[in-house]
Parts: C-alpha cells; structure tokens; sequence
C-alpha cells in the first residue's frame, strides 16, 4: 500500500510518499522562509499564494524521487487543519484532484495527528502511549490510545512553547524563526552555571499536579532581563547566556509538567502496554537540550523516550501520508466535499481549561 502525503498548513509547501512496510520512499520540503523572514513572522496571505505557486512541483518531486507515477499510488492525504486556511485549502484541492482523476480514495488528515503518529511510522510505537505535542500553536501533553482516539491531559493557558521560542528569541534580537536561532546561540554558552545565575527565570506551574503550561511568564522574565542590560545594542555575551538560561529553563518545565503525566499514565495505562512510551513531537522536539531532559525524566521512570529525526520533527508531508496510510488500512476515508478546518483539536471531549481559548 502506498500513499502521497501533501502538507501546507504553514510556511513548508511539503509533499512525501510512503508505504505500509514504514518506508518513506520520498519527503519533499520547500520552505518559504526567505519569504517570511523580513516579516519577523508567517504571513498568511504570503503563505497561501507560495503554496499555490509551488504545489504542482513538489508533488512531481515526490513522485520522481520515489520512482513511482499517480497510477501507482493507493490513496492520497492531505492536512486538512488546523492551520492556515489560506494554505491549508490549496493542499487540500490538490489532493482532491489527484483522488478524482486518478479514482483512489482521498483522506483529509488533522495535521496534529500526523505529528503524533510519527512515532509510529519511525519506531512502531505501541497504543496506548504518552505524548508531549509541541506544534505552533499546541503545547499539550496527550494520551494517545488508538488511532483517531486522543486524551487531552494538558494544554498551555497562554502561549505555546513555539510561540515563546519565538517571542523571546525576538526580544534578544535574535532573527526569525526563534527556536532554532535560540539554541544554535545558546551552545555557544562557555559558562552555563554563570548564565543561570546571571539570568534567573521562573518555572510556570511547577509543582502544579495537573499537567498544564504555561509560559507567559517565562517571556515576559526575558523582557525584564534584556530591558535591564545596558542601553544600545546587546552585547553577544549577554545574547549567549540569557539564550542558554532561557533553553535551560524551558527544558525545565516542559519535564516538570511531563513528571506529573508520567506518573498519571503509569497509574492508568500501566497494564495496556508492555513498553510504556513517552513521544515528543513537533517542531520544538527537534531541540536537543529538550530531548536530553525529557530522555533522563523517561529514564528515570523506566519509559523510553521517542523523538522523531530531525528530517520528520516539523512540518513534513510524510508524517500526512503515514497518518492517512494507517486510515486508509482500517478501511477509512473522507468524500471529496470534506472541509478544511482552521481548528481541530485532538481531543474534541476534552475540558476547557481558562485562558487557553482555541489552543485547548
């Protein structure tokens, strides 16, 4: 069985092919980033109009890296939300078109589950399994217990931790997209103990036994600390030490929040698996001093850890082909008047929690 995977929620115009034996035989990814770098940010009428421009050849890239033609493909996907409209509807028509010239069934995919299958496609993880989703927009920690069947046990109250990436990364004068730029700058640090305690940052929700985040806090800490540094440009020094305290402290709290789901989901899930599994995916899984934090916290109560590679942690096509592959497998699929969505948690039944809005 094989299936084309399109993605174009955001800033990536991504197209991937796999099959049933979790081979990914192609992922294709053209990213807009020059395009949205002077912005500071995504702009979504840029993004949309990119995608449409691109959409076509990648698709082809796709099928030529894989040595595989439209006739070959058993079924199609594509991220249908939450995202950008704008860009989510131009992978969603293409995939309809390709799913009614060519007759093979369409499958509009929730682009969260796809992150959260990933696992599965790379390790073969088991359900049920702990999942820590840190995607854009999302920060929560899940249960994952089935295909299409999701437990929310936490959800960020007001940023996400991509968003303060981002956020804190600009305060420090550091360029677009945030993340990345942070812990490239914060390996750099030649003195970590010194920069800790140079720039001390709070632990949002510490201690707290439920399992939400929060990091509004933790951004505004950033302001503080830069607004006290002498007035002109910011020293690089300065840049290096406040990027590792603030990576050190994010790490921090993304595995105090994840100790308390841990030990809920030994408790609850302990008996439905023999390997219990604890998955970070998304984009922000792709920084290594999480991962390290997360690995000795699942280690240290006999879980392991799986991360995806680097190739697979944002956002990618194949992680949609793999999604709509596992659906299309259980005899699953979606008409072609299937709509896009801007919002689609996870866990539709799961409770409102104040201040989280739309991100619950």
């Amino acid at each position: 069985m094989i299936v084309l995977g399109i993605e174009t929620s955001c800033d990536e115009t991504a197209a991937a092919i796999v099959n049933d034996k979790r081979e990914v035989l192609s992922n294709v990814v053209l990213s807009q980033m020059d395009e949205h770098v002077v912005f500071g940010g995504v702009v979504p009428e840029i993004a949309a109009r990119a995608h449409l421009e691109h959409i076509d050849k990648v698709i082809l890239a796709a099928l030529k890296d894989a040595n595989l033609t439209f006739s070959d493909l058993d079924g199609v996907a594509a991220t249908c939300g939450p995202g950008l409209i704008g860009g989510v509807m131009v992978g969603m028509m293409a995939a309809k078109a390709i799913a009614a010239s060519h007759n093979i069934p369409f499958l509009g995919i929730n682009h969260l589950e796809g992150h959260a299958l990933t696992a599965r496609l790379t390790d073969n993880v088991a359900f049920p399994y702990l999942m820590l989703l840190v995607s854009g927009g999302h920060t929560q920690i899940l249960v994952a217990e089935k295909l299409g069947k999701y437990k929310r046990w936490g959800t960020t109250l007001d940023d996400a931790a991509g968003e303060c990436f981002d956020k804190s990364a600009k305060l420090m004068g550091l360029p677009y997209p945030g993340g990345p730029q942070v812990e490239k700058t914060a390996y750099q640090c030649k003195n970590p103990e010194n920069a800790v305690t140079r720039f001390p940052l709070p632990t949002p929700m510490k201690g707290r036994k439920n399992c939400d985040f929060s990091f509004s806090g933790l951004k505004t800490a950033v302001r503080n600390h830069v607004e006290k540094l002498p007035a002109g440009d910011l020293r690089q020094n300065d840049i290096i030490e406040l990027s590792h305290a603030f990576q050190d402290k994010m790490a921090d709290v993304l595995a105090d929040r994840c100790g308390h789901a841990i030990t809920r989901f030994k408790k609850e899930y302990g008996t439905k698996t023999n390997t219990p599994t604890l998955v970070v995916c998304g984009g922000v899984s792709a920084n290594k001093t999480i991962c390290g934090a997360l690995g000795q916290l699942a280690e240290k109560h006999g879980m392991q850890l799986c991360a995806p590679p680097l190739s697979l942690s944002g956002d990618n096509g194949a992680m949609i082909a793999w999604a709509g592959l596992e659906r299309l497998k259980e005899g699953q699929n979606d008409p072609l008047d299937f709509q896009a969505r801007p919002r689609w948690p996870l866990d539709p039944n799961g409770p409102p929690r104040h201040g989280a809005g739309v991100k619950a």
